[in-house]
């Protein structure tokens, strides 16, 4: 594998060293694990505009009771 140095503040080192999930790992899983994490999070445009318009949809009291929702799914809330 091929490899590279990086300029990082002492900081940014102390808290990378924080974030380390075991002694051993290497900077190297630790970023690509945080990465991942990152991308797994990031929301799709087609998400961003349904949360847009359910916001709008509470917004204009378009929304159901909890209760209401529960009885149509036959859940219990207790």
């Amino acid at each position: 594998m091929e490899k590279t140095t990086i300029q990082i503040n002492t900081n940014t080192l102390g808290r990378l060293k924080a974030l380390k999930n075991f002694d051993r790992q290497s900077y190297d899983e630790l970023l690509n694990n945080l990465v991942d994490n990152i991308e797994e999070e990031s929301l799709s445009e087609e998400e961003v505009e349904d949360i847009k318009i359910a916001l709008e949809n509470v917004k204009r009291g378009k929304v159901k009771p909890i209760e209401q929702v529960a009885k149509e799914l036959g859940v219990s809330l207790t």
